[in-house]
């Protein structure tokens, strides 16, 4: 039997203590299996048939590991600068990174097109509407590519299996499983943070009859439609299982609902669903903005998204209106205070962060009541949590869908699906048959940058090893020992989640103007200094300062699902301590002075 509704902060708190505790589990993110061994299919490209060739042994300046929007960004400023030997290497079939694999129903980004899109600008692209789909996002990454001439040279199918420094000639050689070798003067490693598709570590699943695919590799031969949204016509006779209520499956749910027969929704934790009121892009209005729009609507989405001021919110979605919530409500207390002897302080700022976040949550619960008929079910799909405890999602379909008849929500209440079986899911207590199960279980997600080959750099040692403690760095993009190698990640830098491609097109511009100061000096060498990295590091190295979230959290990746956070888990997730912003000023200004400041070039 469910609590009743908490009335009441405290109620409230004890209630979210309550639904942690049920979904604790002592193996963390360990009860993912990795899709090896019996389940190496999962990993297979289902897009692009992979044609044998022969081996490639050749050199190139920059080789741009990941095909993603990383190493389009990458590509196409180191194209502004001059360089025109670049090299793409990607196990996918083509570029696209994450939208490359996304293909499912309904797949969208929950950041608005015209900061999510990088270099609108440059390409001359209108999006179509404020949150494009996965098709229409992969097809700018394409422009991208043949804007930017990034595909002609790229070597695509193709994964690298270790990168090792040679000291003796100033290069990198790459290595991979079609035996290639190349020797790169430069890497710029953009592997992303979601490029591995994770699955649940439930008891019997390699042992199911029916049809079985991750989400990432979605069947369209199996369903039928496509990802324009035509109906799944292989599906109308089919009792469908989807496992996992996350971001994926708020997108995907919907449209099963609309096209199985059955549709059976397993749910261990429900997601937080706000309004997401997609619209089209005014067609006049993008017409008359000025030379250097993207870049002020970037810098105004990351101020109100981390609690500044701007004077208009350009972007206007879920993503900063909780933000300025919780600014305003700071500003709101520290006005009270005046006069009262009470100091300003972190007290009042979790006040406020707790005050607004609950108004915040409870509108979220209240719009599950108005829009979710049976009573039971939506007492279910209340998320009790922080918003910002697990990924926030926006949808105006998802919660809707629970109101078909051929929808049924199998709610564990925290335990999650028990077995899989030949037959189907056993959930709750009890079995439910299925012709077709579909895994929304996500991906391995590394807010630090890793590859899953091996990084060989001065005198033998590993990355891997130079990180036994924790990820170190200078910027996030040079770590010592590892010359001309450049990371395009999140962590040790802006780590703004909320838009991970504003990361990538910063970065880009430092690693375009290193690189071409490196030619142009004739330096064959870039290297950050141990005494810069530690400095760096150092800055970083404190309580807070990082992108785990609260332990007391529900578990899920935002907070190391649930285990406490020691020094190397902050700084594998550490920011900037004074916020994105002023990361992409300071870096702006390291950028253009010219002087490179903690870099060696030899």
């Amino acid at each position: 039997m469910r609590p009743e509704d908490p009335t009441t902060p405290e109620a409230l708190r004890e209630r979210y203590r309550l639904e942690r505790d049920k979904r604790l589990r002592p193996e963390g993110a360990d009860q993912y299996l990795d899709p090896t061994g019996p389940f190496a299919h999962f990993l297979e490209d289902p897009w692009v048939e992979r044609i044998e060739r022969d081996p490639v042994h050749d050199e190139v300046t920059v080789a741009l590991i990941g095909g993603g929007f990383a190493g389009l960004v990458a590509g196409a400023r180191l194209r502004e600068a001059g360089v025109e030997d670049l090299r793409i290497i990607d196990s996918a079939g083509g570029v696209g990174g994450v939208w490359y694999w996304n293909r499912y129903p309904g797949a969208m980004c929950d950041t608005a097109a015209m900061v999510y899109l990088p270099l609108l600008e440059e390409t001359g692209h209108m999006p179509s509407a404020k949150y494009v789909g996965g098709a229409e996002i992969l097809d700018h990454a394409r422009r991208i590519a043949e804007r930017y001439d990034l595909c002609d040279n790229a070597l695509f199918s193709t994964e690298v299996t270790s990168i090792r420094w040679e000291d003796h000639r100033d290069r990198w050689l790459i290595s991979t499983d079609r035996g290639d070798r190349v020797a790169a003067r430069f890497v710029v490693m953009g592997t992303g943070p979601l490029n591995r598709p994770k699955l649940p570590g439930i008891p019997g699943i390699e042992t199911f009859g029916g049809k079985c695919f991750h989400t990432s590799r979605w069947d369209w031969g199996y369903t039928g439609g496509d990802p324009s949204g035509a109906p799944m016509v292989g599906l109308a006779d089919k009792r469908v299982g989807i496992i996992g209520t996350g971001a994926t499956a708020v997108q995907v749910v919907p449209h099963l609902a609309r096209d199985a027969a059955e549709l059976f929704v397993f749910q261990r934790t429900p997601s937080s669903i706000d309004v997401r009121g997609n619209h089209p892009i005014d067609a006049d209005r993008f017409a008359r903005l000025e030379p250097g729009w993207q870049q002020e609507w970037l810098l105004n989405f990351a101020t109100l998204q981390t609690g500044g001021f701007a004077e208009e919110d350009l972007v206007e979605d879920g993503w900063t209106d909780i933000a300025q919530r919780i600014r305003d409500r700071v500003v709101q207390l520290a006005s009270e205070l005046q006069g009262s002897g009470e100091q300003f302080g972190p007290a009042l700022i979790t006040r406020a962060y707790e005050e607004s976040d609950d108004e915040k949550m409870n509108e979220i619960r209240a719009r599950v009541d108005d829009l979710v008929e049976d009573p039971g079910t939506a007492a279910a799909l209340k998320p009790w949590y922080r918003q910002l405890c697990k990924r926030p999602c926006f949808h105006d379909e998802y919660l809707q869908a629970y109101n078909r008849a051929n929808v049924t929500l199998v709610d564990t209440d925290g335990a999650g699906v028990e077995r899989i079986d030949r037959t189907g899911v056993t959930a709750a207590g009890r079995h439910h048959d299925l012709d077709c199960l579909v895994l929304a279980s996500g991906f391995e997600v590394n807010i630090s940058p890793r590859a899953r080959y091996e990084t060989v750099g001065c005198g033998g040692t590993t990355l891997e090893q130079h990180w036994a403690d924790g990820m170190r760095s200078l910027h996030g993009t040079h770590t010592h020992g590892f010359p001309n190698l450049f990371l395009m990640g999140l962590s040790q830098g802006a780590n703004l989640v909320s838009n991970v491609t504003h990361n990538y097109t910063e970065a880009a511009s430092r690693v375009a103007a290193v690189v071409s100061h490196a030619l142009d000096s004739g330096a064959t060498r870039v290297e950050v200094t141990s005494e810069a990295e530690q400095a760096w590091v150092d800055q970083l190295d404190v309580e807070g300062a990082g992108f785990i979230g609260n332990a007391e959290c529900t578990p899920g990746y935002y907070n190391n699902e649930g285990r406490p956070a020691g020094r190397r888990e902050r700084l594998n997730a550490a920011r900037y301590p004074a916020g994105p912003v002023a990361f992409f000023n300071a870096m702006h200004r390291w950028r253009t002075e010219g002087g490179f400041e903690g870099l060696e070039f030899t």
